[in-house]
């Protein structure tokens, strides 16, 4: 947490308030977020560029500037905040970019798991993080034959391998047992004995799933938000995770450990096969 949906959130709400904006200086109050290059280099080459754009790709955002592109990944709990370049340092602030109008791009993150490259442009795709990435849910090359040679080799369970981001990006927990129920496919079974259908049915709800998720704003689940209070809608529509009686058919909601994370499924809806 936070998965593609609420990453988008922060995206749009962010692009809303510093675009066009020139980094007059950076403050880092926490050396393990800048992951690359050095603190002392990414202080001074982020110096007097201006925020030309913002994207995402996976859960990474995107800053794209005049030479560099500005990569952010959140982990479990980062959060950016618009502030006066005057107000005080909060407890978990842990970089503050400052603007040439007086305000600032504060990153929160109570956690400190999230991290930052920046990187010169035209090499953002060919070297760690992003080239390490697989596809978008809605790239036309993310077919059943794509799964199919994916997934053929591997006996690790579908949940497992829905969190893996080398070959459908942006899906994490939540979203994984949202896609499994939707599909009607345990999340133990292992990911070579899926069906041609099943693989087809993980295609269409990943994409269902996330554009629903995308519209709502993202989920809000503890302490998350997108950006200055903004909180998401689609916990609201959870069929699973985190729930105990399953909406659709009345069973009971099961919660089971999957490669180390909480996972939710249907008794009867995803019964084994």
């Amino acid at each position: 947490m936070p998965e593609l949906p609420e990453v988008e959130t922060v995206k749009e709400t962010l692009k809303q308030n510093v675009i066009g904006k020139i980094i007059k200086g950076v403050d880092i109050y926490h050396n393990n977020v800048i992951e690359y290059p050095t603190v002392e280099a990414f202080t001074e080459k982020i110096r007097n560029e201006s925020i030309v754009n913002i994207h995402r790709r996976g859960k990474w955002l995107m800053f794209e500037l005049n030479h560099y592109y500005l990569l952010s990944h959140l982990r479990m709990e980062g959060k950016y905040f618009i502030r006066n370049n005057e107000e005080p340092k909060l407890l978990h602030e842990l970089v503050k970019f400052s603007f040439s109008d007086s305000t600032s791009l504060r990153y929160h993150d109570t956690r400190k798991f999230g991290k930052m490259h920046l990187i010169e442009k035209g090499k953002e795709f060919s070297r760690k993080p992003l080239n390490e990435l697989g596809l978008e849910p809605w790239d036309e090359n993310v077919t059943e034959k794509y799964l199919k040679e994916k997934y053929c080799s591997k006996k690790l369970p579908i949940k497992t391998v829905l969190l893996d981001q080398s070959i459908i990006t942006g899906i994490g927990n939540i979203y994984a047992d949202e896609i499994l129920f939707l599909s009607c496919i345990m999340p133990l079974k292992p990911c070579s004995n899926l069906t041609k259908k099943e693989r087809q049915d993980i295609i269409l709800n990943t994409r269902k799933v996330l554009e629903r998720a995308i519209t709502l704003g993202g989920t809000t689940i503890r302490t998350f938000e997108s950006s200055e209070g903004i909180h998401g809608l689609f916990q609201n529509e959870l069929y699973v995770h985190g729930q105990k009686i399953c909406s659709k058919c009345g069973s009971e909601i099961v919660k089971i450990k999957v490669g180390g994370r909480g996972t939710y499924y249907c008794l009867k809806c995803q019964k084994k096969r």
